[in-house]
């Protein structure tokens, strides 16, 4: 008989029942178990993957997540203090079309504050070793979902694992969500999408000494970028991403852009001179939260990346991933105590997600496209450059989405381009 041991407990794999199944132990997985650890629910967390495992991904933990952290546990965020694989980062530079560099400092509350860069092998298995160290939920990696189906107002799953039975299912198994293809087919939206492509380089020269973060916004990926994130020992995270419905109307091969971007463009190929990569580049897909998407149904919602929460701008998501964890992890409670777990009552998590994220969203869809006009991109930029106030604004602008949306006043620019 499959046994997994839980301290001097044995708990039997072929059959078990649950209240509540994580599919899925990337941030948005991990976040929903360690929020329903005293909830007084069982809660069994699986993972396709054996831990520690790779996520393509550009690696960078902002701001966000750092203080998503502190809201999840203040025994997580002390924790990730130790966290010995990651690289302080106290800004970002941004390369206009034109090539003009400027760099900005990132602020939290007026304060110079830092963000992070940590490979996700190392991210994602802090978070699921602490659930494990923590002992409140069942956990089991290499436990690939086979199949489910809904019966009698229960999830019946089949897992590696043996199956498991519960009355709740919270879907976090990523981009490509099996759980979302099946049950929300309507999701898929590839005009919201954007694609990536990472590899791991050590030797990259030229690395800001604070560690700041680069995008570089050259033609033809703009708004999309091309990105160096350091890593610790001399490693760099570096990769491009391009919003979906950009790369047919350009007609961009991404692997072949990144090869170039690296072989020849002025402002990266010196630095790569001595550079070697550790991988052939990966690809992977964003789903971005520039269009809403249905996130709930009968005792199941949809998490993270599969529920398409990835900022259109930047294409970071770890911070709304961890986000909508927590906000699962309340509805989960309010379904239990009010022992409703129909889609009516279940919308309120949609509702509350977009309460929280859409404004956002929005406002970085709408500075997507004016970052898609270079010349505008271009003038700003060589207004930053020369100008310590406008550097200033723009980062606050980062920090503040009410300075940010001084950006969409017409007005503005009209100033700018005198």
């Amino acid at each position: 008989m499959p046994c997994l041991r839980l301290g001097m407990q044995c708990v039997d794999l072929t059959s078990m029942e649950a209240d509540v199944v994580i599919s899925g132990a990337g941030p948005a997985g991990c976040s929903s178990a360690i929020s329903l650890n005293n909830s007084g629910l069982k809660v069994i967390l699986i993972d396709k993957s054996g831990f520690p495992r790779d996520k393509v991904c550009g690696d960078a933990l902002s701001l966000d997540v750092v203080n998503q952290l502190s809201m999840l546990s203040p025994a997580l965020a002390e924790n990730f203090r130790s966290l010995e694989n990651k690289t302080a980062s106290g800004g970002v530079i941004i390369s206009s079309p034109a090539g003009t560099a400027v760099e900005l400092p990132f602020f939290h509350n007026g304060v110079p504050a830092q963000g992070y860069v940590s490979p996700r092998k190392d991210f994602d298995n802090f978070l699921f070793q602490y659930i494990r160290d923590e002992g409140k939920t069942i956990s089991l990696d290499n436990c690939a979902l086979k199949e489910f189906r809904r019966k009698n107002g229960f999830w019946e799953l089949e897992t590696e694992a043996g199956m498991i039975r519960c009355r709740f299912l919270l879907a976090a198994d990523g981009a490509n969500s099996v759980i979302a293809r099946k049950l929300f087919p309507g999701n898929t939206l590839k005009s919201h999408q954007s694609a990536g492509l990472r590899c791991y380089y050590e030797g990259v020269e030229g690395l800001h000494p604070q560690g700041f973060i680069e995008l570089h916004f050259f033609e033809p990926l703009n708004p999309g970028y091309f990105w160096i994130f350091p890593l610790p020992g001399g490693l760099s995270n570096v990769g491009l991403g391009v919003p979906s419905r950009f790369l047919g109307k350009r007609k961009i091969n991404l692997k072949q852009q990144f090869a170039d971007i690296i072989r020849e463009h002025p402002i990266i190929r010196e630095r790569f001179r001595f550079a070697r990569p550790l991988e052939e580049p990966k690809g992977y897909g964003l789903p971005l939260g520039s269009s809403k998407r249905r996130l709930s149904g009968d005792g199941i919602l949809l998490l993270g990346d599969a529920a398409g929460l990835i900022d259109p701008l930047s294409g970071e998501g770890i911070g709304n991933a961890i986000r909508s964890g927590r906000v699962a992890a309340d509805q989960v409670m309010r379904c239990f105590s009010s022992s409703r777990f129909d889609a009516a009552f279940t919308r309120a998590y949609d509702r509350e997600i977009y309460r929280r994220m859409n404004g956002e969203f929005s406002l970085s869809r709408t500075l997507q496209g004016l970052a898609s006009n270079s010349f505008l991109f271009n003038a700003l930029w060589s207004k930053a450059s020369k100008n310590e106030t406008m550097r200033m604004f723009l980062a606050d602008a980062m920090a503040d989405n009410r300075v940010k949306r001084r950006l969409l006043n017409p007005l503005f620019y009209l100033k700018l381009l005198r």
